[in-house]
């Protein structure tokens, strides 16, 4: 029936847009957006839900916890890291340290997931294979099973410690001119030092301040590692 003249027009509503579906894809990348921007402290299931636009009760459908938020987290950047090359058990030590570079690059690409890292025990596929290749490669040079198995915790540890340093200074609003007047100031004090209490650290105030720009003071503590590890080799290991 056609409308009254003096009957008002009641506008159409707008249809709907349908909400994307919840699920943990979605909530994994609204925390790496809180992550990213926020830094790790900002990141809570409240948080992640608010930047999804819900309310943190429908993450838990998906998400246990925080504790488990951190995994997939780093399941995240562990997913990123690519070892195209096959074993080699007369490169391995090679292999190790491109491995841990590697680690370090897929961090440094997600600022932040370093400080969920520590202290956790990654339990996610993709991390699992890495710990997997770390394995074969230390066997791959004869490593015995225990400096293994303490090796696979140690050298996530260390470039996870890296990581989360560069993280923590990159937070700071300090200048390249910044840094260097602080390591000249530091330098300088150590310098101070009364010689007979700290002969050494005024003997080496320049070397301990220092290459602590860019990649180099991390390849030296790659090094020392595997150095470590390749001594402790097998010389005849058990077939």
């Amino acid at each position: 029936m056609t409308q009254s003249p003096w009957q008002p027009i009641t506008p159409a509503k707008p249809a709907r847009t349908p909400k994307e579906p919840l699920n943990r894809e979605r909530i994994v990348d609204a925390a790496m957006r809180v992550l990213v921007e926020s830094g790790y402290e900002a990141v809570s299931m409240r948080k992640v839900a608010q930047a999804l636009g819900t309310g943190p009760a429908s993450l838990y459908a998906h998400v246990a916890n925080k504790r488990e938020l951190d995994q997939l987290l780093v399941e995240r950047a562990a997913a990123q890291m690519r070892y195209d090359e096959p074993v080699d058990p007369a490169r391995w030590q090679e292999q190790l340290k491109a491995m841990m570079r590697e680690m370090l690059r897929a961090m440094r690409a997600n600022p932040g997931v370093a400080r969920a890292a520590i202290g956790a025990v990654p339990l996610g596929e993709r991390a699992l294979m890495s710990t997997e290749r770390m394995l074969t490669l230390l066997k791959a040079g004869n490593i015995p099973d225990q400096a293994a198995a303490w090796a696979v915790d140690l050298i996530p540890l260390y470039v996870t410690a890296i990581a989360f340093e560069e993280t923590v200074q990159s937070a700071t609003d300090w200048t390249p001119d910044d840094v260097e007047r602080f390591v000249s100031g530091l330098r300088s004090y150590f310098e101070s030092l009364p010689a007979d209490r700290f002969p050494l650290t005024v003997a080496l105030a320049g070397a301990l301040t220092s290459g602590a720009a860019g990649d180099e003071r991390f390849e030296f503590g790659i090094a020392v590692i595997v150095a470590g590890l390749a001594s402790l080799a097998e010389k005849n290991p058990a077939s």
